[in-house]
């Protein structure tokens, strides 16, 4: 039996829980956000990342509000931190704020930041 893989780094990607969205625009929302913070990462975090296998956690907020205070909270801790804003082409209105990713970072500072929100 092999024993559990430890993840030092992983991304988390919150999605807004108040707002009506299909299961297919939620997932694109979530890419845009995951693609979006990683872009916004220093090479080191990427690097370190990529090398344990990309780990991933979706986590739900309860308003847009919320997704605001922990990008300003990520961005303070050094953390990329990326917000997503919708063109309004399909189910929501335009300009409406959807998502955000964090990372990749260390998995014990996301946590410090995130810990307190739901898995999706």
């Amino acid at each position: 039996m092999r024993p559990e893989p430890t993840f030092a780094w992983k991304q988390c990607i919150i999605i807004r829980n108040d707002i009506r969205m299909s299961c297919g625009k939620k997932c694109a929302q979530l890419a845009h956000a995951a693609v979006s913070a990683f872009d916004r990462c220093d090479k080191e975090s990427r690097r370190n990342w990529i090398s344990e296998g990309q780990k991933k956690v979706v986590l739900k907020a309860d308003s847009e509000r919320t997704l605001y205070e922990l990008k300003t909270i990520a961005e303070r801790a050094g953390i990329s931190a990326a917000i997503i804003t919708d063109a309004g082409l399909t189910e929501i209105p335009p300009g409406t704020v959807t998502a955000l990713g964090l990372g990749p970072a260390k998995s014990e500072d996301l946590d410090r930041i995130t810990g307190d929100l739901s898995l999706l």
